[in-house]
């Protein structure tokens, strides 16, 4: 399966809606345009998880690099909607407690 990656800029945000899978084989693609997008100071790039039904190991990985690319250059990441079964990912790691997640799962709670 494939990722699908669309980009909308904002003045001081920026938007990246995701459609697919987050694994071995799509994660670079998502960690070179992350690394690209965060590396602006100043500037909050929330990255929308609602059409994202899988993720291994290499998407959480891709998620690390990218809150520390954004806390070396003074940017802010923050994750959206994701569905219940890769936010467990998250908590599970315990990235839910350092990452700034705002999980309005869908069909379900916030």
């Amino acid at each position: 399966m494939n990722l699908q990656i669309d980009i909308e800029k904002e003045t001081d945000l920026t938007t990246v809606y995701l459609s697919g899978e987050i694994d071995i084989y799509t994660a670079p693609q998502l960690k070179e345009q992350m690394v690209r997008l965060l590396e602006e100071p100043g500037v909050t790039v929330e990255v929308d998880l609602e059409d994202v039904g899988y993720m291994d190991s290499t998407g959480i990985g891709t998620f690390v690099n990218a809150l520390k690319v954004s806390n070396m250059n003074g940017s802010h990441l923050r994750l959206v909607n994701m569905q219940d079964r890769v936010l467990r990912l998250f908590s599970i790691t315990g990235l839910d407690e350092i990452m700034d997640i705002n999980a309005a799962i869908r069909g379900g709670q916030e």
